[in-house]
């Protein structure tokens, strides 16, 4: 059985902090608060997640951020990566753009049409990446060099005679 979890004891302007955190339009901020209140008041975290229909895992999870962060752990943080990491430098997302105006049959797929997961797949065999990235990962570097991506369409042709025959067969 774990020990009980108790918030540290509450500085005065933390207290008013708490209290006015219990005013709050924000429900993130409303629950942090009373929490953090209840928990000072000697309350164990699973009376406190009982009282305000909530697990208690996260009661603990509230009052482990409030004695690392005090007060601004009332409020909600951003769940995005603090640092963001491009999948491709400059020299290689200009390789990509190279590998993207040659047929995926080049490198041995049974496609004519690339895609962001098939070109994801090819630049990590190609050994322009280290790893294999997302295909949100392709999309973005083709973003920052100016490409949208938009995958084909049925209005595509070509000026093949046998074209418009064989499109009705494959897109039947």
């Amino acid at each position: 059985m774990r020990p009980p979890i108790f918030v540290r004891p509450l500085t005065d302007d933390e207290r008013a902090q708490v209290g006015a955190g219990l005013r709050s339009s924000d429900a993130f901020t409303l629950r942090r608060s009373q929490i953090v209140l209840a928990s000072a008041r000697g309350e164990r975290a699973p009376a406190i997640a009982r009282h305000l229909g909530c697990d208690d895992q996260t009661v603990r999870e509230a009052i482990r951020a409030f004695d690392a962060r005090g007060v601004a752990a009332l409020r909600r943080g951003a769940h995005r990566p603090k640092i963001i990491r491009a999948a491709f430098d400059a020299a290689g997302a200009e390789r990509l753009r190279a590998l993207l105006h040659q047929s995926p049959r080049t490198f041995g797929r049974a496609t004519s049409v690339w895609t962001l997961e098939l070109a994801a797949e090819v630049s990590f065999e190609r050994g322009l990446t280290a790893e294999r990235v997302s295909d949100e990962a392709i999309r973005l570097t083709l973003k920052r060099l100016g490409i949208g991506w938009k995958r084909a369409k049925r209005w595509v042709t070509s000026p093949d005679p046998e074209y418009a025959r064989e499109k009705v067969a494959a897109t039947a």
